[in-house]
């Protein structure tokens, strides 16, 4: 059991430190300003860097690196904003992989290294009116005529809706009820009947974009059915690892609070001295620092357990659900110590603390990630509607 990084982890880590920090932290501001999702230039530069698809195969356009890798790199840019680091989150953990994993290999070859190379993002699109938490309720259905398959209905909360260039969908193929005849299709941005309601105006996530989309008689291809129905155990075997790169951002929030609150309070004088030497400004450093150590390691041996696959229920609910809970304590903390500071626009603080809470509604609430812990404990899943 080795709880350190490797030499060329470590490289690769300081690297995207420096590279995020002297080039990328302008860039965030400007997103935050104007809510505009990151470039299609910058995009193309992550392309060259090798973040795109950091741990997908060399064959599909990939760096080949490991899942673990992915988060190092996703920690560092996400320190700098989550919009900043979201194309990396998408490429990395997000619905490419379950393609890669799953869709006929022509499909795979088309799209896979298109994201890799920075021309394609893709989202995912799984809530529904109705269907949230409640996900095997989902009505978005789609069925095969033809040899093609025809999807009707409307999701919600989809990250990226309006902006990505493909949706991963999640629907049904029959009327069996939960789970049974759930797959997944893949849509690209233009098809014909796909159509995006109005950007949402969250709290956070600015330059994130989000919106409705809705599917009237969206025909295409049947090679674009990247799971069956049947196949919603290994679309959620792929989410997974979505909620270990979710965690990751929630950590990055909380982990550059700390990193700016600690030099914060001491440079910040009052009553004659540094507020550092104050006792109980120590007591919260060290409490929001092992509350963000605890919670990279909880990540890490998610990635680590998982190697190139995907991590299981329990440890990666476990880490998304303690990095969640953290990064909304840690970002809260920070704020307050550096008082109107923390609470002014002009600094990222505020941003982060926003954040934090949206990493907590994202990919799963907070208290569905403790249920499935249970779940996982006890060695069977719970029927919330009985």
């Amino acid at each position: 059991m080795d709880f350190q990084l490797s030499a060329e982890q470590q490289e690769l880590q300081e690297s995207v430190r420096r590279y995020a920090t002297q080039r990328l932290s302008p860039m965030a501001e400007e997103i935050e300003r104007s809510g505009e999702p990151p470039s299609a230039e910058l995009v193309s530069e992550f392309a060259e860097m090798g973040y795109l698809g950091i741990n997908v195969p060399q064959q599909l356009g990939g760096a080949g690196l490991s899942n673990l890798d992915a988060l190092v790199v996703l920690e560092e840019l996400g320190k700098i904003s989550s919009a900043i680091a979201f194309p990396v989150f998408e490429s990395c953990v997000g619905p490419v992989r379950a393609i890669e994993k799953f869709a006929d290999q022509s499909l795979v070859n088309e799209l896979v290294p298109a994201v890799c190379a920075g021309q394609k993002m893709i989202a995912i699109a799984m809530s529904e009116p109705a269907a949230g938490t409640a996900l095997t309720d989902l009505k978005t259905r789609a069925e095969i005529r033809d040899g093609g398959v025809v999807i009707n209905g409307s999701k919600r909360w989809c990250s990226g809706g309006g902006h990505a260039d493909g949706y991963l969908v999640y629907c049904r193929f029959s009327d069996d009820p939960g789970a049974k005849s759930i797959g997944a299709v893949y849509l690209d941005k233009d098809t014909e009947g796909l159509s995006f309601g109005k950007p949402e105006q969250l709290m956070g996530f600015r330059g994130i974009p989000s919106s409705d989309i809705f599917l009237d008689q969206v025909r295409v291809p049947e090679r674009n059915i990247v799971l069956p129905a049947g196949g919603f155990k290994k679309l959620m075997a792929a989410f997974d690892l979505e909620r270990c790169g979710n965690a990751t951002m929630a950590l990055a929030q909380a982990s550059a609070a700390l990193e700016d609150v600690s030099e914060y309070v001491q440079e910040r004088h009052q009553f004659g001295k540094p507020i550092v030497d104050f006792q109980a400004v120590q007591i919260k450093l060290a409490e929001m620092k092992m509350q963000v150590e605890a919670s990279r390691l909880l990540i890490w041996r998610a990635a680590v357990d998982a190697e190139q696959g995907f991590p299981s229920i329990s440890s990666s609910s476990i880490a998304k659900c303690f990095a969640n809970e953290i990064a909304r304590s840690v970002t809260g903390n920070a704020l307050q110590l550096m008082g109107g500071y923390g609470y002014s626009s002009e600094y990222p603080m505020e941003r982060r603390f926003r954040d934090a809470w949206g990493w907590g509604i994202a990919g799963g609430a907070i208290d569905i990630q403790k249920v499935n812990i249970a779940g996982a404990m006890i060695g069977r899943r719970f029927n919330q509607r009985n």
